[in-house]
């Protein structure tokens, strides 16, 4: 017989340590699993040290512009490289310890280190442990997708992972892929001082938003010396290290990109393989993530998937709504479901794009009758104070019923003020109550109500 637990939580990410904390509580005996480092993808290669580079790369540009605003500097603006990951680690690191520290305090739980894999559907082979529970929770996380480019095995890469570790500066850096990761390492690297190129397989950055979005984007990259390749199909990889190129066979001409460092930024695939989920009968999609109904619970009673590798979100604010979600059902009796979640987002280039809702494309796709408000950042005067006035404001309502369907604010801190707008649509109130809303002055919010109140139809 194995070891006794009456739940199991595998992997520490965003959701599993807050769950195994209430679970704990409830009075359950708790074992939460995790085979590599307490605090998932975001605490340790995703989010938190990502903007910490984000905000070197800030600061790096910033001293540029300094003159600018009236401000004289002694000297070109250098990055040192090794100062810049021992700031990123130490942020990372000190978060890594809360959680560990946090996990060590909880009631009634105990972490196991090691890789978990199903022996059966409610028995876990951990190393030479044998691990029973009526109850278990998967949230193993997700990776980043290795292509089957040629040249793959021969070419030294880098993923997002491997990128946070260097401590020299690329002098061409070059990178697959041009979607969030890659455009938020390309300008942070690019701020740093490397040169950057990005080779896109589609014919527009983000094809997912609204043309005008991809336009302004490409604008903002451009601006700061990035060079952009799109439409590469038929990708290959040549060269060596310090010397290597991206070839893209059927773009039409030839396209061939030339540089000293790879990354590959080429989309995201669910740590779901080596779980041994067959032996469990847990049912998974096309694409390895976990099935799910609409409070997280797997084809198997008793075990449900939370986080990246259910496929329902890709987000740090996803997993750990579906950690409440399962909380909710399970120890609260709140009937809490998936598909009342809102789809929010944010792009952390500079400055950032912040989405909630559906983008005016998929608005008219789905039938709505779309009005559109639209303003740009030059006309808040937040923004024009602090010389940041590139990209706009925009918001998609249902003329019929007055609701607010999406918005969409690529422009300085608009990841702060799009909260006002997705509050709204949360509280199913019509678009108006922002309008007659008076906000601060000088604020990015405040030009929301005027947004709002220049609806029309799309052209």
């Amino acid at each position: 017989m194995g070891q006794q637990f009456d739940a199991v939580v595998v992997g520490a990410g965003q959701a599993g340590p807050s769950l195994a904390e209430r679970l704990g509580k409830s009075g359950r005996k708790v074992a939460v699993i995790e085979r590599k480092l307490v605090g998932g993808t975001c605490v340790n290669t995703g989010c938190i040290p990502t903007k910490s580079m984000v905000a070197s790369a800030y600061v790096a540009h910033m001293g540029r512009r300094a003159t600018d605003y009236g401000v004289d500097r002694a000297g070109d603006v250098s990055v040192a490289m090794e100062r810049v990951w021992k700031r990123t680690r130490g942020i990372s690191d000190g978060s890594r310890s809360s959680v560990e520290a946090w996990l060590a305090g909880m009631p009634n739980v105990t972490l196991l280190r090691g890789h978990a894999a199903f022996e059966s559907p409610h028995a876990l082979r951990v190393g030479d442990q044998l691990i029973e529970a009526g109850e278990i929770f998967l949230n193993v996380g997700g990776r980043a997708t290795m292509p089957d480019f040629p040249g793959i095995d021969t070419v030294p890469y880098m993923t997002n992972v491997g990128i946070m570790d260097l401590r020299e500066l690329p002098e061409h850096l070059v990178i697959v892929g041009g979607s969030y990761i890659g455009l938020e390492f390309g300008q942070m690297f690019r701020r740093f001082g490397s040169r950057v190129s990005i080779v896109e397989r589609s014919e527009r950055l983000l094809p997912h938003e609204d043309p005008e979005v991809s336009a302004a984007i490409v604008d903002i990259l451009q601006r700061e010396g990035i060079t952009l390749h799109l439409a590469a199909e038929c990708i290959e990889l040549h060269g060596k290290a310090g010397d290597l190129s991206v070839v893209a066979r059927c773009a039409d001409p030839r396209m061939e990109v030339k540089g000293t460092h790879l990354l590959l930024a080429v989309g995201r695939q669910p740590n779901t393989d080596t779980l041994g989920l067959d032996k469990a009968g847990v049912k998974t999609n096309e694409h390895g993530y976990i099935v799910v109904d609409d409070q997280c619970r797997t084809n198997v009673e008793g075990i449900w998937a939370m986080g990246d590798c259910n496929g329902k979100g890709a987000f740090t604010h996803t997993s750990y709504n579906d950690y409440e979600i399962v909380a909710a059902n399970l120890l609260d009796h709140e009937p809490r479901r998936i598909s009342d979640r809102i789809l929010a987002y944010a792009l952390y280039i500079d400055p950032p794009l912040a989405r909630i809702g559906m983008s005016e494309q998929e608005a008219l796709h789905s039938g709505h009758d779309v009005l559109v408000g639209v303003r740009p950042m030059t006309r808040v005067g937040r923004a024009v104070e602090r010389g940041e006035t590139l990209g706009f404001m925009k918001v998609v309502v249902d003329g019929k019923s007055e609701q607010l369907l999406g918005a969409a604010i690529l422009g300085v801190n608009g990841d702060e003020a799009i909260h006002c707008l997705l509050d709204i649509m949360y509280a199913k109130a019509p678009y108006r109550t922002v309008t007659h809303a008076v906000h601060i002055h000088p604020t990015i919010a405040e030009l929301l109500p005027t947004t709002l109140q220049s609806l029309a139809k799309p052209s």
